[in-house]
């Protein structure tokens, strides 16, 4: 057993729907500008970009349910509401038609964004990290099994800020699929179980507020929801 200076952090982790057991996680990749009237509110051309990604590290999990503070060095905190696909089993260079049996579940998430420090990387051609992976920024609902629900290509993904509808569209409207992604993405990087990939978001992005309620949901997923608290 391995010493350490000081003791590794908690494992992130996913609650599963109808289990006690939990998606231990390694890696969170996201896919930018997956929905075309998205790319198009963003400045982005969908006819003419393949699939491009970024990361957030583990730790920026937190459960649907939640409350979080403002968070910090930003003044224009975005939502965006996501299919997460969980990979279930190790896989790398995937033809696009067998790519959806590395897909073990699905849940409901957001990427939310500090939209103001995404302008200025963008602007002064930097990476985003600061504007996407930073703490709490990968919110999660119950991960469903593949095996339970099937598999996804279509129904409704929605979000509403205080119940207002800010977003809606339906997963078929993705530039690119399910398994276009894993198969895409597999091309890069070795995938294996633990790895989340949020898949994009529908038009309709925007700032919340302390003290604003966001809900959010996907045909047969769970609906996700997230309070705004005031910054530390």
């Amino acid at each position: 057993m391995s010493n350490y200076i000081f003791a590794p952090q908690e494992q992130p982790s996913v609650a599963v729907r109808g289990s006690s057991a939990r998606y231990a996680v390694s890696r969170i990749y996201c896919v930018g500008r997956n929905y075309a009237a998205h790319a198009r509110e963003m400045g982005g051309n969908p006819d003419r970009e393949p699939p491009f990604y970024f990361t957030k590290p583990a730790n920026a999990l937190v459960p649907s349910g939640s409350t979080v503070a403002y968070p910090p060095g930003t003044k224009n905190y975005h939502y965006e509401m996501e299919l997460v696909i969980a990979i279930g089993k190790p896989v790398f260079r995937v033809a696009v038609e067998d790519a959806l049996d590395a897909v073990w579940g699905y849940a409901a998430g957001l990427d939310m964004t500090r939209r103001d420090l995404q302008a200025e990387a963008k602007a002064a051609g930097r990476p985003w990290d600061l504007a996407k992976g930073f703490e709490q920024s990968a919110v999660i609902t119950e991960l469903v099994p593949a095996a339970t629900l099937g598999h996804l290509s279509k129904g409704r993904i929605a979000l509403s800020v205080n119940g207002t509808v800010k977003q809606q569209s339906d997963l078929a409207d993705m530039i690119w699929s399910v398994p276009e992604i894993v198969a895409n993405l597999s091309q890069f990087y070795h995938l294996q179980p633990g790895d989340l990939i949020y898949t994009g978001t529908p038009e309709g992005v925007g700032a919340v507020q302390p003290g604003d309620l966001i809900t959010g949901e996907i045909e047969g997923l769970d609906t996700l929801s997230l309070k705004v608290a005031a910054a530390e």
